[in-house]
């Protein structure tokens, strides 16, 4: 049995223009070498000198959580769809070249100072847009950025959502120059066994790369609000705290989770092979919205729930709420929501997951010998903690 999960960072306090999608193809032959780097774009200083430092990391304790659900995917700028994501295809490790896809990668990928903490990020569009984790910038309004040439300059936090654990950077391609953009896979198509690698900034040693495999997909973690992220991928390359906010890439080099927790054993605050990534298609969705300024507004049951007899045991159910309206209490067991069977507590959570606010649900729930349906009108979880 491990200890709680750990954040993997030293302080845990329009359409997205993502790239075209890929073909999918093999992979294709190796580059010819890069060119040296030219002079360092002007504009930028370098990072501080205790970056290698960092508070000492927070511990997030896992538990049944008060309210589930993620956003609804219907909005984007201009009415219209964002931009599908490119079908993440992985392939066996020892065809994986993990040279290359760090190569490929490394210019893409930042080192993140916030306060006294680090972490790390990614960058999602050549405007300047970066990702990280909203542990990592924590109430920052801008952070300071670190390029894989050790150029630094200072970001603007775009937007936070502590949810789904994501904040959107951005930085003035003036003072930069060109960036260059990571590209979005399709997390939906993450298949365990396929390789996986790391590119972080672990204990403030910025620029390292780890590789291993997609050991598991569909987990759950506990968000930095108390709700629950869902569809998360599992993977056993070595994430340390520091990675927080960096990518997880696939054997094409392209991103399909951000890093954001590790799981411990005994007294280690280090990897044990157990990380938890946000995946991309969150990313696809959230961060959109956070560059328009929209609070993303995600549907709010109101319970917290544990594992039961052939469902999900009602622990506590939140005074006020969605489900106390509706008539659900402690001690019942919920067995079925939208229709939808429910064998574990994370059922809830995915059964309500694509609707939104406002809309109504049916949850069937087990009392003593008897079974009853009844309708939730899920509420807003915005803003709200457990």
């Amino acid at each position: 049995m491990t200890d709680p999960h750990l954040w993997l960072h030293g302080d845990p306090t329009g359409d997205r223009r993502i790239r075209p999608a890929t073909p999918d193809v093999a992979p294709p032959p190796p580059r010819e070498p890069a060119p040296p780097p030219g002079p360092p774009p002007r504009g930028r200083g370098r990072l501080a000198a205790g970056a290698a430092g960092g508070a000492a990391s927070a511990v997030l304790m896992t538990a049944a959580l008060l309210g589930f659900g993620v956003l609804d995917r219907d909005a984007a700028r201009g009415g219209t769809q964002p931009q599908a994501v490119a079908p993440s295809v992985g392939g066996a490790r020892p065809n994986g070249n993990v040279q290359r896809i760090y190569e490929s990668a490394r210019e893409g990928v930042v080192s993140v100072r916030a306060g006294s903490g680090t972490g790390t990020g990614f960058v999602v569009d050549r405007d300047g847009t970066l990702v990280t984790n909203a542990h990592v910038v924590g109430s920052s309004n801008t952070v300071q950025v670190q390029f894989a040439d050790d150029e630094t300059a200072q970001a603007r936090v775009a937007g936070v959502d502590r949810s789904s654990d994501l904040a959107v950077l951005k930085v003035d391609t003036d003072d930069t120059g060109p960036l260059r953009e990571l590209e979005l896979a399709d997390s939906d198509g993450v298949r365990t066994g396929q390789l996986a690698v790391a590119i972080g900034s672990p204990f403030g040693l910025p620029q390292t790369a780890t590789s291993g495999i997609v050991s598991g997909t569909g987990r759950h973690i506990q968000a930095p609000d108390g709700f629950q992220i869902d569809r998360v991928i599992q993977t056993d390359a070595p994430i340390n705290p520091g990675n927080s906010g960096g990518p997880l890439l696939d054997a094409r080099g392209r991103v399909v989770g951000v890093n954001s927790q590790i799981a411990t054993g005994g007294s280690s605050r280090g990897s044990v092979g157990i990380g938890f990534a946000v995946p991309s298609n969150t990313v696809a969705d959230v961060v959109p919205r956070l560059e328009r300024g929209e609070t993303i507004q995600r549907p709010f049951l109101g319970v917290s729930t544990t594992q039961g007899s052939n469902g999900a045991l009602v622990r506590e159910v939140t005074s006020g709420g969605p489900a106390q309206d509706a008539g659900i209490r402690t001690g019942d067991v919920i067995v079925r929501v939208g229709g939808d069977r429910v064998s574990a507590p994370g059922d809830v959570a995915a059964a309500i997951e694509d609707l939104r606010p406002g809309e109504t649900v049916a949850v069937e729930v087990r009392r003593g010998g008897d079974s009853s349906t009844l309708d939730v009108e899920l509420g807003n979880r915005a803003g709200r903690t457990p």
